[in-house]
């Protein structure tokens, strides 16, 4: 025994040290990252996801975004377009009258080609003088330049073609085939029948986001609700700007799930339990089920302290998938953009590798002690 005894020495060595190792680990423990929650200092809170706080959550303010997308409604249209300030009109002013007052001799009209409508939306014409047609369709205004011209020429027919302006067209700045400006030739062109002469939706944008501007005001719609719902297919105005984008809203994965990395939104509301299925479930030898934590910052605006919104500014979503209350509540909580999703590791995974540590420890003694 006594030449035995470096080496036994060694091996209680080699016990001591496996013994004050932490045991290495994917993910942390539920209690280890909740640890103080019920200190007053604490800087989180911790809410348990259940029917009962569903309700109440769901009205705490949105974060990482305004909370949904907002689109115009839609409305009807007619096959004439409306003139607008820039529009060229050109005119052809038939009088029948043998001695006419406006065209040459031995001439029945009298063409004006290029008339520019002024910024006022007004068109100087002549032998009338300013008419208003900014607004109005081209057979309102050709109706109402005859009524002018009747005390002068009774019997004058008016023709009248519009070369829609600059005010009258639509820029598509991005992702689409061909980007710029494209003329509104009635006032039925939809956002769909504008994209689709633009080329189509571009093949290389991930989950494509359609943005509109329009009189000072953005909207903004998933590509994909825009195909699937004819009463989103709204009628384009002039001025107008329409963007096509990637929809940049994502959350994080972390601990013990099948994918750790940024998860874009591919659609327009995410909930927990879909969130979970993206990410590759839960890894099977690792994960505690009942420690599914959702991380959230609040604006400080938005603190309250009677229950009806958060009471700080980082906020702790748990989560039981152990029961059917809590998948239920998985299914309905909502996911927000930038939220993380932590999927804690289960006790009984350390407590594994601290016994297996020790039993190899404990086999290297007695391997010692019989040699």
């Amino acid at each position: 025994m006594p030449g035995h005894s470096p080496k036994l020495a060694v091996a209680l060595l080699g016990l001591a040290v496996l013994a004050s190792c932490s045991t290495p680990r994917g993910a942390a423990l539920q209690s280890e990252v909740l640890r103080g929650q019920n200190d007053e200092t604490a800087e989180f809170q911790v809410v348990q996801v259940t029917s009962q706080t569903l309700d109440t959550v769901a009205h705490w303010p949105p974060t990482g975004w305004p909370g949904s997308y907002q689109w115009l409604p839609n409305s009807s249209g007619s096959n004439s377009p409306l003139i607008a300030s820039g529009d060229k009109i050109s005119l052809v002013i038939w009088d029948p009258q043998d001695n006419s007052l406006i065209a040459g001799e031995g001439q029945r009209s009298v063409n004006l080609p290029n008339l520019t409508v002024s910024p006022e939306g007004t068109l100087f014409v002549p032998y009338v003088g300013d008419v208003s047609v900014r607004g109005k369709t081209p057979s309102q205004v050709r109706q109402e330049i005859e009524q002018a011209l009747a005390p002068t020429v009774p019997s004058a027919q008016v023709q009248l073609t519009v070369d829609v302006g600059r005010l009258n067209s639509v820029d598509i700045v991005t992702g689409v085939g061909r980007s710029g400006p494209y003329p509104l030739m009635d006032r039925n062109t939809t956002i769909l029948s504008l994209i689709a002469v633009a080329g189509g939706v571009a093949t290389n944008l991930r989950n494509p986001l359609v943005r509109l501007i329009r009189d000072g005001r953005t909207y903004e719609i998933r590509a994909e609700m825009l195909f699937s719902d004819a009463s989103k297919n709204v009628l384009m105005k002039g001025g107008d700007k329409v963007f096509v984008e990637e929809d940049r809203r994502y959350f994080t994965a972390l601990g013990a799930t099948g994918r750790e990395e940024l998860i874009y939104f591919d659609r327009e509301e995410v909930s927990a339990m879909e969130a979970l299925s993206r990410v590759g479930g839960l890894v099977d030898a690792r994960a505690d089920p009942k420690g599914i934590l959702i991380l959230r910052n609040y604006d400080a605006k938005h603190l309250r302290s009677d229950g009806t919104g958060p009471q700080k500014t980082q906020v702790v979503f748990a989560i039981d998938l152990t029961s059917a209350a809590g998948l239920f509540a998985a299914r309905a909580f909502e996911i927000n953009p930038k939220d993380t999703i932590l999927v804690t590791e289960s006790p009984m995974v350390a407590a594994s590798s601290i016994m297996g540590l020790i039993g190899s420890a404990f086999g290297l003694r007695n391997q010692v002690v019989n040699e």
